[in-house]
């Protein structure tokens, strides 16, 4: 609790205002999580601010809630929050909601996959905050129907992420049309050269909250450890472990909407409860999706890293990665998805041979380590055909990679190299540390 929470704070201890106390208290909150005690009274004092949290850390409620007590009713078009997805902008709008439900402030999220009419209506009605995509922001303002210069306070959510999916010139076009004078807040889990960059070129004087040092960017409350299996294998497995951990609820990640479809597909054929939620899928449907899930009518969601950005909902117990992403920082997002708000949670891996490196890096930027785990009784089945032929060629380009290696060592060194070599009678002269870690290959039963 206390790596979460502030405990020696209370949200009372914060000088909010009564009917924005009211709401906190009534949705459960009492102490600040670190990066809220730390946020909320710096942005209560106007102040441009960068700040950094692990995934699971309440981010939102940082920066919904010095917005809920800055704003005023007459502040129409007060404030803007860029997010990176549709669920996220949707999920934050409704948390901003009920945070502030006694406020009389109005939260309106756009998005792009819902007519442009029903969100225009919406902003007819002069919202005091405007939760949106990056694109959907740019339309509705040029339209005339979401003006910038009233703008209060812009605040970006998960920047990284708006990174990383290509929205950069979005986010400059958008800051760089607020002429007037006002409030800038970035949060983010990771805090990149490029985001301090933004930083420096949007903000003024800017707090720096961005101290969160890689040790800490997965809470110490997820179990996390990896299970080495075939490519061929991972679904038969995602099976077992499916029956054998009996999770509350299970977020599945897989790198391509492809197989988010395949795994959804075998897991019913197994009378699983799975539902797939990937960006291909039409906006109601994926709104369906979300809805069950936070009724608690989903066990197992299998979904892509892109379309998961906006779950933030109780309950999931477990966090599979059944195709371990190639850039670290998603694995750190991806269970950050489960012990939300000092709650456990398990962390599983599917890990294959050659995949080895990718989890020396994950390692290396958690400082955590994962260990190794499995179930004894879990049989692997023969490679498919392709595979088996896949596999041949391998060993067969690994065998005379080895044998061209063996011909250079053998061969006769010239005068220098003779000459060291007399420091090592009867041995071969080092000449490089020996590796580290897994070397990039993990070995499985079939290995």
């Amino acid at each position: 609790m206390h790596e979460i929470f502030d405990t020696d704070t209370t949200f009372a201890s914060l000088d909010l205002k009564p009917e924005l106390l009211k709401g906190i208290t009534e949705a459960g909150f009492e102490h600040p999580t670190h990066v809220q005690a730390k946020l909320i009274p710096q942005a209560i004092e106007g102040r441009d601010i960068l700040g950094q949290s692990k995934t699971g850390t309440g981010k939102t409620a940082a920066f919904g809630i010095p917005v809920l007590h800055l704003l005023e009713k007459q502040d129409q078009f007060g404030a803007l929050v860029l997010v990176p997805t549709r669920e996220l902008a949707v999920q934050v709008a409704r948390e901003i909601d009920v945070l502030g439900q006694y406020t009389g402030l109005r939260t309106v999220p756009v998005y792009g996959g819902q007519k442009i009419t029903i969100q225009a209506k919406k902003l007819e009605r002069k919202p005091q905050i405007i939760v949106g995509t990056p694109g959907r922001v740019m339309d509705m303002n040029q339209r005339g129907l979401l003006p910038y210069k009233h703008l209060k306070v812009a605040m970006l959510d998960e920047v990284d992420r708006m990174l990383d999916i290509g929205f950069r010139e979005d986010i400059r076009r958008i800051l760089g049309s607020i002429k007037q004078a006002h409030q800038t807040i970035f949060v983010s889990a990771t805090i990149s050269p490029e985001i301090e960059k933004l930083a420096k070129q949007y903000m003024k004087n800017a707090v720096d909250l961005s101290t969160v040092e890689a040790k800490s960017l997965t809470v110490s409350q997820v179990h996390q450890r990896f299970m080495p299996v075939q490519p061929w294998d991972k679904r038969g497995l995602l099976k077992m472990v499916i029956d054998r951990e009996k999770p509350g609820l299970m977020l599945v990640f897989c790198r391509t909407k492809a197989t988010v479809d395949k795994v959804t597909e075998y897991l019913g054929r197994k009378n699983i409860d799975a539902r797939s939620l990937h960006a291909d899928m039409p906006q109601n449907k994926r709104d369906r999706v979300m809805e069950k899930l936070r009724e608690g009518k989903v066990h197992v969601l299998v979904a892509s890293d892109l379309a998961a950005r906006g779950i933030d909902v109780k309950g999931i117990s477990h966090v599979v990665n059944y195709d371990v992403p190639d850039d670290p920082e998603v694995y750190v997002h991806r269970i950050g998805r489960t012990a939300r708000a000092g709650c456990d949670g398990q962390a599983i891996m599917f890990v294959t041979p050659e995949q080895g490196a990718l989890v020396d890096g994950i390692m290396a930027l958690t400082n955590v380590e994962i260990h190794e785990d499995g179930y004894d009784d879990f049989k692997p089945s023969p490679p498919p055909e392709k595979d088996r032929r896949r596999q041949e060629a391998q060993a067969k380009a690994k065998a005379e990679e080895v044998e061209s290696k063996s011909r250079q060592v053998n061969a006769l060194p010239d005068k220098s190299a003779a000459a060291d070599a007399s420091k090592f009678p009867g041995g071969i002269v080092p000449t490089a540390l020996p590796r580290k870690g897994m070397g990039g290959r993990l070995r499985t039963r079939r290995s």
